[in-house]
């Protein structure tokens, strides 16, 4: 994935060793910070899927924060990084 054009975020998450309720998702982002240093804590996760991507696995989360904005982020366990695809219009995305 290119830097530029998904660039690395910080991501405080949890990875879930055994199914509980209160963590319905394999892996759950809390809250995120860009490089501009505008942080961002995550209300609810909207959709999620996951895909292979040559020997990783690309985790797709499409999150709603606490301000009611709608973001696509991405996990990628290759390098085990976190990525912003996009901030969505939620018009658009659940229309």
């Amino acid at each position: 994935m290119s830097e530029e054009k998904y660039p690395p975020i910080n991501v405080l998450n949890v990875v879930r060793g055994f199914h509980r309720a209160e963590l319905p998702h394999h892996i759950t982002p809390f809250r995120f910070e860009l490089r501009s240093g505008e942080k961002h804590h995550i209300k609810s996760i909207r959709q999620t899927h996951k895909e292979r991507v040559g020997k990783a696995m690309h985790y797709h989360f499409v999150v709603v924060t606490k301000e009611d904005r709608y973001f696509h982020l991405i996990f990628d366990t290759g390098p085990l990084i976190w990525r912003l695809v996009q901030e969505v219009d939620s018009a658009q995305f659940f229309s």
